[in-house]
């Protein structure tokens, strides 16, 4: 009787209706779990016979089933993968390198590289490109006098600190293959502390390289500057480590730079001098992601610069001298530079090792002295990345629990909120520190087209201000107002933002300020930036600004200026100016100013702003501390607009954004999840009613994944929050659509249920449910009379359709036992399933339910596309 369900309990009215339909046909869902009970039966046994001794050799090994051939996605794309063959090592500070050929005797192109490492089990890795390895072993250690090439090896990709992946410019790419001078790639990992190798875990970490066959106009290459002779004395604060060379051959473009030192490095900076002046390449703290950042500034490095670099580390803690070393407890001061130059004159790597001049680093600009903080959330959160990163890093001999992927997604809470919050033209919404919404709305005042003149001065000051509470503190499960404040302060409320101690910061397009507003509810104005009434541009005024952010660890207020200026202001968290910027490009000729920036986000476990340029239809980010363009997220989805946008630290990174209405209505109103790392788009949203979102104008994720929009025409906030999807999981070849609402309905109706006279109790529905009349209870007998006529018939059906399945297992059996019988002479049941890997008298173990379908499609790809950066022509070679 598995096939059936059970009735409902005879008080509750709600079951009767359902179960009376579905009593009389047998469950689909236990139907469907015997149509795939007999498939995966007959799969096991076809597998069992078709298994050849080498394949379940595969099965066994450590990383051999995770390293793929070369991948061949059109005429020039493919991929590589370089993994380390399930190593274990025992000792701390191993180094150890494995090599692989270049997969063609022609020139090749890298154009991508996706690392799959943790930083919990891997300190750093270093792809190498050679003639001739060291040694020709699966794998060998190369910390020692063997090291990694026989030839002077060329460093083309390091990683380390759960860097994420990186690729190059359009028509950039790395050179390898048969005019290079690179035959082999050579990865070396170096593992620093082994204590996550004591339950026996092998490794397979590596990379995956994406490559093309296509020339490429530019050819990429590594500048490393890397101090070799810095002694860090105990207990000193600070010790510069200073490194400077002459760059002598032909121009090279850097577009990207990265960072790495050990524990004790603080910050590390690279530059270009030429004719006495400092043009920094990039800044970072190495105890960030150790990516390949970009480089904000378009340069070149050309006969006659000098190319410099300063490690600043600290000898705090330490009780000896701290020196420069292989080990973990070693020092490190490097500082890459990746680059890119013609291909007739491309050189594919340059070092420098030379100690700079005291007189020299006298005018280095005072950024480079300044550390750049880490907090313990970034910290936190950078570990989170890293186990995020790669979940088939570390190969467990145990093979325990198997963990089905889970895919959600963003619906409306129709019955959000529970009342009417009587709001006007929402502008603007927050999270406070306790996680409750704070709504910014604009009450009886509009904005609309009499509400400025020409000069962006507003004209209905005679109106007075909103003398409705402008700030609703709200509960985010409910909805119901907490609190509310903010009555005759504003004209025309626009952005908000909570500070860590509950003040908050907003702008007032009509004012032209930026105001710190205490939440006590009295009313207070703690700080007011810009001149009320009074719009302008210079580092005192505002002209309409849009949106505030706040730095959680400095406390310096980032401001968007917003629908007449179009820039980035920053002040620290007293209001004295610091700095501005406009429009980032990686491309100056390609960089287009700002067209309203209208909305901020911090992120704060990046140390990174990003903009919502709204008429510009894009997202772009900019490091915090010194404005430096970093990325810019820009799709069709959006339709040309992008009004607001939040961001949650949870796995790579998430952003969230809403567009605005395009042009000829080309693309809906609609909320987008966005991948941070990988600019994807992974979910869009709206409400259940499409025609509900009128002017999606502000947005933020709330800690639990949930996500609020306030809409400014419709005047209402909508909640969205994850619910989990139908999603797909092949299990052996077998794609199975999972139906969650149906399990749920399936386990809802079996689940006892308990203390119903407690329900009852809690509503006037006790009545109705405590005293059934007549009808009901004949009806209810019906359906269980009718419930036993149909029992009978069920089973039989049941047992028809499991009649093909048994045939099937049958001929299978059969096929098997044709097959053995010319080598063992028989069939021999006892011994097939002994055979069996993994089979144990106790049942069988379960069926692997991993996924074969997580490698990204290149087939439409470019050989060489990229979002993030773009290589522009080579400038005219100035006469040297």
């Amino acid at each position: 009787m598995d096939g059936w369900l059970p009735a409902a309990p005879r008080n509750d009215t709600r079951f009767h209706r359902t179960t009376s339909t579905d009593i009389n046909t047998p469950s689909p869902g236990m139907m469907g779990a015997s149509v795939l009970l007999g498939l995966l039966m007959a799969f096991v046994l076809q597998g069992h016979c078709t298994e050849s001794p080498s394949s379940r050799r595969l099965q066994e090994g450590d990383c051999a089933s995770r390293t793929k051939p070369p991948l061949l996605f059109n005429s020039h794309n493919f991929s590589m993968d370089l993994r380390m063959p399930g190593v274990s090592p025992s000792n701390s500070d191993t180094y150890l390198c494995m090599a692989f050929p270049v997969p063609t005797n022609q020139d090749s192109y890298i154009v991508d590289f996706i690392p799959h490492a943790s930083m919990n089990t891997v300190h750093h890795m270093i792809l190498f490109g050679c003639q001739s390895p060291s040694s020709a072993s699966s794998s060998w250690d190369c910390g020692g006098a063997l090291g990694t090439c026989k030839d002077d090896p060329s460093i083309m990709y390091a990683w380390a600190r759960n860097a994420p992946p990186t690729k190059l410019p359009k028509d950039v790419g790395f050179r390898v293959g048969k005019g290079s001078g690179m035959s082999y790639f050579v990865l070396q990992v170096h593992y620093g502390d082994v204590s996550a190798f004591r339950d026996h875990h092998r490794d397979c970490s590596g990379l995956t390289l994406r490559m093309t066959s296509k020339p490429q106009p530019f050819v990429a290459g590594i500048y490393l500057l890397m101090s070799v002779d810095t002694v860090i004395p105990p207990g000193k604060t600070v010790t510069n480590a200073d490194v400077a060379c002459d760059y002598a051959s032909y121009p090279i473009y850097p577009f990207a730079f990265r960072t790495h030192t050990h524990r004790l490095g603080k910050v590390v900076s690279g530059y270009r001098i030429r004719n006495g002046k400092w043009t920094l390449i990039g800044r970072q703290s190495p105890q960030l992601p150790q990516a390949f950042y970009p480089v904000n500034t378009e340069l070149s490095v050309q006969y006659g610069d000098t190319v410099a670099a300063r490690c600043v580390f600290t000898g705090e803690g330490r009780t000896s001298e701290t020196v420069i070393g292989g080990t973990s407890d070693d020092e490190m001061c490097n500082f890459y530079m990746m680059y890119y130059m013609d291909r007739r004159h491309a050189v594919p790597f340059m070092s420098c090792m030379e100690s700079g001049s005291r007189e020299q680093f006298r005018h280095i600009p005072a950024e480079a002295n300044v550390p750049i903080a880490v907090s313990p959330d970034q910290m936190s959160s950078m570990m989170h990345m890293g186990h995020a990163a790669d979940d088939s890093v570390l190969l467990d001999k145990r093979r325990g629990g198997q963990g089905a992927d889970q895919d959600y997604h963003l619906e409306q809470v129709t019955d959000w909120p529970e009342g009417n919050l009587q709001l006007g033209q929402v502008s603007g919404l927050a999270l406070d520190s306790d996680s409750n919404l704070v709504i910014f709305h604009r009450g009886d005042h509009h904005w609309d087209l009499d509400s400025f003149d020409g000069r962006a001065r507003y004209q209905h000051r005679s109106l007075g201000p909103i003398q409705q509470s402008a700030i609703l503190v709200v509960d985010p499960a409910k909805g119901r107002i907490l609190k509310a404040s903010g009555r005759n302060m504003f004209y025309l409320p626009h952005g908000i933002t909570a500070d860590r101690d509950n003040n908050y910061w907003v702008t007032d397009v009509a004012l032209h300020q930026v105001l710190k507003v205490s939440s006590d509810g009295r009313d207070r104005t703690l700080l007011a930036l810009g001149e009320a009434f009074t719009p302008g541009s210079d580092s005192s005024h505002f002209c309409q600004p849009t949106d505030v952010a706040i730095d959680p660890h400095t406390g310096n207020v980032f401001v968007s200026d917003g629908y007449c200026n179009a820039r980035i202001l920053k002040f620290s968290a007293d209001g004295k100016y610091l700095s501005q910027w406009g429009a980032g490009s990686l491309d100056r000729r390609q960089r287009a100013r700002f067209q309203i920036p209208h909305s901020l986000a911090f992120l704060s476990d990046r140390r990174e702003v990003c903009v919502a340029d709204r008429e510009n239809g894009r997202i772009q980010c900019f490091i915090a501390d010194t404005g430096e363009f970093v990325k810019e997220i820009k799709k069709e989805e959006f339709g040309g607009k992008v009004f607001a946008i939040s961001y949650s630290p949870a796995g790579d990174g998430l952003i969230y954004a809403v567009n605005g209405d395009s042009p000829y209505h080309s693309a809906p109103l609609r909320g987008f999840v966005i991948n941070y790392t990988s600019r994807e788009i992974l979910d869009t949203f709206s409400p259940k009613r499409k025609q509900d979102f009128k002017m999606p104008h502000d947005l933020v994720g709330g800690p639990d994944g949930s996500v609020f929009v306030g809409d400014a025409g419709s005047e209402e906030v909508f909640k969205f929050s994850a619910e989990k999807s139908h999603r797909s999981v092949k299990k052996a070849g077998i794609q199975v659509q999972e139906l969650e609402e149906v399990e749920a309905f399936i386990q809802t109706r079996v689940k006892p249920q308990r203390n119903t006279s407690h329900v009852a109790a809690a509503g006037p529905e006790k009545q109705t449910v405590d005293k059934p009349s007549l009808p009901v209870v004949q009806e209810e007998k019906k359906t269980v009379k009718a419930g036993r006529e149909n029992g009978a018939m069920a089973a039989v059906i049941i047992t028809l359709l499991l009649l093909p399945l048994l045939l099937v297992v049958i001929i299978g059996v059969f096929v098997c036992w044709r097959r053995n019988s010319k080598a063992v002479g028989g069939l021999n049941l006892g011994n097939f399933f002994a055979s069996h890997r993994g089979y144990t008298r106790q049942g069988f173990d379960q069926l692997s339910t991993e996924g074969s379908d997580q490698e990204r499609n290149m087939e439409d790809s470019s050989d060489s596309d990229n979002e993030e950066y773009s290589a522009p022509p080579l400038p005219p070679q100035p006469a040297s």
